[in-house]
């Protein structure tokens, strides 16, 4: 007869040994990865639209932004995503598993400070000088940063879970594949900010 320890243990074998052509999380949270993509494109597109057909008014717009505190938030996401990635496989590994919820910790800390450094930039812009001109490019700023902001926010309440997640000393195979979803989320988060960083604060 199979005991509880022993479909624990089980599920913990076949998460380690996982084939290579393992996909991450579930295919239902693909689909809402995949749909959250297809909207920034579009947002994407008409940004790139308009400053194609206001060039001047653009690097009037694009000269009042950043691109120290751009540089910063780029940094801390990456440095987020490097640690959930440890995170992620030290959950795999039961004699690492203890290490994973100081990396989420270290997460979750970079994501805080990619918050902060966001309100800040945002109070220098709407306490600056503008113009009617670069109010254009000014909505779309913030229809893109501030979109982005909101899923990176639901992103740390994902990370939080995941750290509660991982302290627990039993994890099934339905925890796992919660923990990786929860990865990939955080990670098109950063992978959106890697788009949006060249677009707003370096392409002229």
């Amino acid at each position: 007869m199979t005991t509880l320890a022993d479909a624990s243990l089980s599920d913990e074998q076949s998460t380690q040994t996982s084939p290579r052509g393992h996909v991450p999380g579930e295919a239902g949270l693909w689909v809402l990865l995949f749909g959250d993509m297809l909207v920034f494109t579009m947002l994407f597109g008409v940004y790139l639209y308009q400053r194609r057909q206001q060039p001047r008014l653009f690097e009037e717009f694009q000269a009042t932004v950043d691109r120290n505190l751009g540089t910063l938030n780029t940094l801390l996401l990456l440095v987020s995503s490097l640690l959930v990635v440890l995170a992620t496989r030290a959950v795999r590994r039961s004699a690492q598993r203890h290490l994973a919820p100081r990396l989420l910790l270290g997460a979750i800390t970079c994501g805080i400070g990619f918050v902060a450094v966001k309100a800040f930039e945002y109070h220098e812009e709407l306490t600056g000088s503008s113009t009617t001109a670069t109010n254009t490019f000014r909505l779309y700023y913030f229809a893109l940063t501030g979109l982005h902001l909101a899923h990176l926010v639901f992103g740390l309440l994902v990370l939080i879970g995941l750290w509660t997640l991982s302290r627990k000393r039993d994890l099934t195979r339905t925890h796992h594949m919660f923990f990786e979803g929860g990865a990939c989320f955080w990670h098109m988060v950063d992978l959106l900010w890697m788009m949006i960083f060249p677009l707003v604060y370096l392409v002229r």
